[in-house]
């Protein structure tokens, strides 16, 4: 199996940059403010776990589904609309509503805070600032139930979504990373792929294009989340350990459905960041939210110092795009075409 060609530099999130008009982007900002689907339209769901704190990872979710949708669309004449509708989960408490079957992509963010929301009391060092309600939650949950039940809808949980994730379906459960592992994990680490991954019909491609079964990805995490039972899911890959190759305690990467096919998945989760890694990528993004006046003035500063400072090597780099292409942009990539191709059909 050849592996997918990483996309090209995403550009806006405004339909009109993308040369396409048929491109669209809506914020659901609370409950009930979803608006309803539209005839000839694709909608794609984010569901963003930032409690209203700026970051990289939404902004580069919806840059890549509109950017792959736009190059689908291209050679696919007659291709219905496509639309990403961010959910704001945590502050608005904001979760998709109607059937599951609605969309055919559904993609959580990272975010900051406790796994629990239950544990954000704005105070305590785990909570990150963070003050919620757990109100979210149970809908959330719910949501989760009815996608694991339709085999027509993907989901993909990154980083905080994972831990969400691997909560709801008591895979795996959440625990803060101790001073003697370094506390919080960031920058560029090991992960290493499990044998039911090296076996995988999608994710051994992972181990091919990288020589072996250790892979590099970009973390920023608190919480390990140690395996309690693997009945309802495969567990495709684990923090390295002491020594490179050698897997630690904590799954970073779980497989709860796979698709029809029996090659691709169609319900998994990552706990580190496959959509962001490109430093040119994230250059144009922290520039982008600067001009939009989404972020502070000491926040930009923070992120441009840091994408200054990162003197990641060639095969470092050079990783990460692996890591990406097999786990987010390459299954996503897959999803967006055959979804409009299927809609296409249809709408005839």
């Amino acid at each position: 199996m050849s592996p997918p060609v990483p996309i090209a530099p995403a550009t806006l999130v405004p339909s009109e940059v993308y040369d396409d008009p048929g491109l669209h982007y809506a914020r659901v900002e609370k409950a009930g403010d979803e608006p309803g689907p539209e005839r000839g339209m694709v909608d794609v769901a984010v569901l963003d776990m930032h409690h209203g704190f700026p970051n990289l990872g939404h902004e580069s979710i919806v840059d890549t589904l509109l950017e792959i949708a736009r190059q689908e669309r291209a050679h696919l004449p007659g291709a219905p609309e496509l639309r990403v509708l961010s959910y704001d989960v945590r502050a608005g408490g904001a979760v998709p509503e109607g059937p599951a079957g609605r969309f055919s992509i559904v993609v959580g963010t990272g975010g900051p805070g406790a796994l629990d929301p239950r544990e954000n009391d704005g105070v305590s060092e785990a909570s990150q600032g963070v003050r919620e309600s757990a109100a979210w939650e149970a809908p959330l949950f719910r949501f989760f139930d009815r996608v694991l039940r339709d085999p027509s809808v993907s989901l993909l949980g990154i980083c905080h979504s994972f831990g969400l994730l691997a909560r709801w379906s008591g895979v795996a459960a959440a625990v803060l990373r101790p001073a003697e592992k370094g506390g919080k994990s960031t920058g560029v680490t090991g992960n290493v792929l499990t044998p039911a991954a090296l076996e995988h019909p999608w994710f051994s491609g992972l181990a091919r294009a990288n020589g072996g079964a250790g892979f590099r990805v970009l973390d920023s995490r608190l919480y390990d989340l140690i395996p309690i039972g693997t009945k309802t899911g495969l567990l495709l890959a684990f923090e390295e350990g002491s020594r490179p190759e050698i897997p630690g305690e904590a799954v970073t990467m779980l497989e709860l459905s796979r698709d029809a096919d029996g090659v691709w998945p169609r319900v998994w989760g990552v706990n580190f960041h496959p959509e962001i890694g490109d430093r040119r990528k994230q250059r144009v993004r922290v520039e982008r939210l600067a001009e939009r006046g989404e972020v502070t003035a000491a926040w930009f500063e923070e992120r441009r110092r840091a994408l200054d400072a990162w003197d990641a090597s060639e095969s470092a780099e050079h990783g990460l795009q692996w890591t990406s292409s097999f786990t987010f942009e390459g299954p996503l990539r897959r999803i967006v075409a055959r979804v409009l191709a299927e809609r296409r059909r249809l709408d005839r």
